[in-house]
Order: C-alpha cells, then structure tokens, then sequence
C-alpha cells in the first residue's frame, strides 16, 4: 500500500535515476498555464523504493503533533525517497530553523541507519564535514532570505566543495511564477524555479531531476503578507518596518481563504555534483 501511495502522490516526478539529459526543456519565461500544465503532466514517477526506518522516522511520535499534520503538504517520506536518501549517507542541512521540522526526521533516521546528520548555520564559516565528504545537502525554504543578502552564490560554491562527486543537492523552495524579477518576489517569500536551477548550475551542480510533490495549484502567490500570510506561519495583520505588507489586517473571512490554500505551491529539485 505505501508503494501504491508513494507512486500517486508522486505522479508527476522525473525518474529518481534521470539524467541531466533525459529533463524536458526549462519552460520559457512565456510559458501559458496550459503549457506548464502540460509539461507538469508529461513528467514520469520516480521508481519508488521501500525505507522502513524512513518510514518510522516520519511516523514516530517523538515528532510533535503540529509536524505531523504538517506532513499532508510536505510529503516528507515520498520527498526525501525522491531526493535519494538512504541509510548510512552523511546528510548536511542548511539552517534547519528552531523549530527544526526536516531535523527532527533526518537525525533519528540517520542515528538509526548508521548515517551522519550535520546541522549547518553559517555556511560561509564552515560546513560541518571535510570539504568533498557529504553524501547529500537539504535546503529547505532558504532561497529567498539568501537572494535578498546575497548569499546565493557563495553559498552553492559552499554546498559544492563539501559533496561527493555525484553527491546531492535537495532542494525545497516557495516558487513564484517564471518570468519575475526576484529582487521583486523574494521579499514575500518567492523565487521561480528558473533562478534556482541557475544558480545551482553556476556553481557546477547539474539538474537531475525535479518533481511536482510539493506543487500546490490553490497558491496564486499573492499574498497580503507574502508566503507567510499562509499555514503554518499565518500572519494575519502588518508586520511593523515591513514595506511589502498590506497596511490593514485580514478580516475572518479572507483568513479562512488563507487557510483553505494550505502550504505554498514549492518547486523541490534534486541536483548532483558531477563525477
């Protein structure tokens, strides 16, 4: 059953063994709804593989009950099975936050795997790992924040010494539509799947596949206090020095609006370093 669940709910994911080569074409900044829909659909499943401790870790009650509810928008066995984890690899995350929602899956499974998790802060003031070590590096929801201090570039120049030839960039990003100005939409939480798969490349990464999992069709990306106007954040009246909020609160009716668009609409890439 978990297969068959993993398969659905991955349908429009690229094969976890695809090529740089077998991706169809980046869509054109001009892309329609239509042709996006249509390039969306014609992407393959990846092959689905069973994890039991994968699959204890996303379910074990050590994880609060607000990050297991979570896990209807974030799909976190049927994502990380599309990034490639697997037991034994030494797994380096980007500023995993406070609240520590991957964290709280990835540590344990690689406690109980014979794996290596390193949580990672400030990249720029090292990586955790000897340069050329790691297995695979997450970044979750990060983009944004680094684009706006110009973080982007040293950062992936970081994320490359420190894998493995062949090793993993995973990647989970709010995405806005194509085509936009990022020094416009990532102050409300957004950067467009082009501007990530760039800066990936420049740096030396290649694209080796990319999935819809995460896509949320209900998020037009417009939002009166950008992404965060959204669960679980659910800012519901202006933050104070915040240029891009709207100047009056929500009323009850367009909260509940909020809340029935779920989590954002995220672009989730998987890239390796050459070898």
């Amino acid at each position: 059953m978990r297969l068959f669940a993993l398969a659905v709910a991955a349908a429009l994911a690229l094969p976890a063994v695809a090529s740089a080569q077998a991706l169809p074409a980046m869509p054109s900044l001009d892309e329609t709804p239509g042709q996006r829909a249509a390039r969306r659909a014609a992407m393959a499943p990846p092959v689905p593989q069973e994890d039991a401790a994968l699959q204890a870790a996303v379910a074990s009650e050590t994880r609060s009950a607000e990050d297991r509810a979570r896990d209807a928008f974030r799909h976190p066995f049927e994502t990380l099975t599309f990034w490639g984890l697997r037991p034994g690899l030494t797994v380096v995350e980007i500023e995993p936050g406070r609240a520590g929602w991957w964290r709280n899956i990835l540590e344990p499974y690689a406690a109980a795997t014979g794996g290596t998790y390193v949580p990672v802060n400030r990249p720029l003031e090292g990586m955790g790992v000897a340069d050329g070590t790691a297995d695979m590096i997450v970044v979750a929801r990060a983009l944004h924040n680094w684009h706006r201090s110009d973080r982007t570039a040293p950062y992936m120049e970081a994320f490359f010494r420190a894998l493995k030839p062949g090793g993993v960039l995973a990647i989970e990003q709010h995405r806005s539509a194509e085509g936009l100005n990022p020094d416009d939409t990532a102050p409300t939480g957004y950067v467009s799947e082009s501007y990530v798969i760039h800066a990936a490349r420049a740096a030396g990464f290649e694209l080796d596949a990319r999935s819809e999992l995460n896509a949320n069709p209900a998020d037009d990306h417009d939002h009166p206090y950008g992404v965060w106007t959204l669960p679980p954040t659910r800012v519901s009246a202006p933050r104070a020095n915040v240029a891009t909020d709207r100047p009056t609160p929500l009323t009850e009716a367009e909260r509940a609006e909020y809340d029935a668009v779920g989590e954002s609409d995220r672009m989730t890439l998987r890239f390796r370093k050459p070898g």
